[in-house]
């Protein structure tokens, strides 16, 4: 059964109260969930949406750099699409942004459209990489139901080993090696080796 998408949540991080209503404002309109913040700190200390979200940052803050917080965050492993706003943009400061994998840089006063252009494209990047953290969570769950045994021999399947191969490394007649194999294949719901090659590298 496949679950209903949760409605997606817009973050907007601005020290300027003014800007955080006037977006609020905007973002409900069309639909978004908003969530508003005066500073990285805050919105440290908020529970995010496990749905499909992204994030609205001002470059320049009393308290901290937009830029800075961009780098916080991909240090966290919780990743998130950022659209950067600001009113001292500079062609440096935009490429440093766009390199760190931000969504869009947009110079004050921008176009609604230009940010509603934005975030569309923001939170479509944000469902890509829920679907691949469920396709990833998916994996690793067949894969706990995976014998020690079957475990050693899908690690030595994905290095390419053949099964006679495998049996001298293993210590194992030839046929219970197939029949380990045969197993993994089917717990890991893999249609082929080639199939069950992709999911070890997926899994690291």
């Amino acid at each position: 059964m496949i679950m209903p998408e949760q409605k997606p949540t817009i973050y907007v991080i601005d020290d300027d109260p003014s800007v955080r209503d006037g977006l609020d404002s905007l973002l409900r309109s069309v639909g978004y969930d908003v969530s508003s913040f005066a500073s990285p700190r805050d919105f440290l200390n908020h529970r995010r949406s496990d749905g499909p979200s992204c994030l609205v940052l001002d470059v320049r803050m009393p308290d901290a750099s937009g830029l800075d917080f961009q780098d916080e965050l991909a240090r966290t492993g919780n990743p998130l699409p950022i659209i950067f706003l600001t009113g001292h943009g500079d062609v440096p400061m935009s490429v440093r942004a766009m390199k760190a994998g931000a969504v869009e840089f947009l110079l004050k006063p921008f176009r609604e459209q230009d940010l509603l252009d934005a975030i569309r494209q923001a939170l479509e990047k944000d469902r890509v990489r829920l679907r691949q953290d469920a396709a990833t969570t998916d994996l690793r769950e067949r894969f706990a139901t995976l014998t020690t045994r079957e475990r050693e021999v899908m690690a030595l399947v994905a290095l390419g080993r053949l099964n006679k191969q495998i049996a001298a490394e293993l210590g194992l007649s030839e046929i219970t090696v197939k029949v380990h194999r045969g197993q993994a294949m089917r717990k890991m719901q893999a249609g082929s080796v080639a199939d069950l090659i992709r999911m070890a590298d997926t899994l690291g």
